[in-house]
């Protein structure tokens, strides 16, 4: 198991490096590049501008900006951000707890409604509960995150008055778990509907594999209840290719959050890369998208060995 962890993690390390080339490049490349900011000030004079561009650094050869600010960057200085002046690390370190709730919370809800409907689509296969979570899960597939926010936040915030549609609570209140429950509850919900759907498939054909399995007939025919082959047989052996997808559409959360939280304005990580790319927040806006890099390349990671662990034929080819 561990040289597989230590193989992967070396791996990763120049998948990171290339990760972080192409992000610097990619921001340098944009409109105004990161002088955006300072160019849409109509008091900026061009020498004032060529000051700037001084003082950042940004007169030299970019392959040497990058070299120095990878150089920083291995230190865990990003620069400091445009918009307040703080090192950009604070600035995101501050949003990544709501980013972290959100994304808890949606991960949970779709792991339990992809195995709760999943299994039932699989039990009552080609029935009326198979059809319906069937149409339900290719709806849940095909709706933009975006259009279902909108749709959530006009019939449960405006049309029914349950949740509330914007924030993570209620302004000039004091903290409560009940009000940040209800403010959570939409925004949770709408990220978790994607990844749900799509889960929901791949557990309702792991569970019918599993079913027509030898050694699930073999249980019954050894007098087991229908309940006991399903949840120790069954279920056990279906799960073991469903888990890695769990941990990769864990990490494909952090994209569907980007949207969510501008739809919701929940104040995370997401939101605050849309509030940066557009007010041209350079060190910020990079060090979001090599951090969520990153952490896709963590999760990956982590479904591989998860793999490994519950899989015993991949644990006895390891050892």
């Amino acid at each position: 198991m561990l040289p597989f962890v230590l193989r992967r993690l070396a791996l990763s390390v120049p998948l990171c490096l290339g990760i972080s080339i192409i992000i610097f490049f990619l921001a340098h490349s944009l409109p105004g590049g990161p002088l955006a900011m300072y160019m849409n000030t109509s008091t900026i004079t061009a020498g004032q501008l060529r000051q700037v561009s001084a003082q950042l650094g940004l007169d030299r050869p970019l392959y040497l900006q990058y070299l120095d600010w990878l150089s920083r960057a291995l230190h865990g200085d990003f620069g400091r951000s445009f918009s307040d002046g703080r090192p950009a690390l604070a600035v995101i370190w501050d949003r990544i707890p709501a980013t972290a709730e959100l994304m808890v919370s949606a991960f949970a809800i779709s792991v339990f409604l992809a195995i709760g409907l999943g299994v039932l689509s699989a039990l009552q296969y080609r029935k009326l509960a198979d059809r319906v979570v069937t149409m339900l899960s290719y709806a849940g597939i095909s709706m933009p995150v975006f259009w279902l926010g909108i749709v959530a936040i006009l019939l449960f915030g405006v049309q029914l008055r349950l949740l509330p549609i914007a924030g993570i609570g209620t302004p000039g209140q004091p903290f409560s778990v009940l009000d940040n429950v209800r403010h959570l509850a939409l925004p949770a919900l709408v990220l978790a509907a994607y990844t749900a759907a799509q889960q929901c498939r791949y557990v309702r054909s792991s569970v019918l594999d599993v079913l027509g399995a030898p050694f699930v007939q073999t249980a019954r025919s050894k007098g087991l209840s229908e309940r006991v082959v399903i949840l120790k047989h069954v279920l056990r052996n279906a799960l073991i290719p469903v888990v890695t997808v769990f941990a990769l559409d864990a990490a494909h959360l952090l994209s569907g959050a980007l949207i969510t939280e501008t739809v919701f304005a929940w104040p995370g990580m997401g939101r605050l890369f849309y509030d940066s790319l557009h007010a041209g927040d350079y060190p910020v806006v990079i060090g979001i998208a090599l951090m969520a890099s990153v952490m896709v390349i963590l999760f990956n990671l982590l479904a591989d060995v998860l793999y490994v662990v519950i899989d015993r034929r991949v644990q006895i080819a390891w050892a």
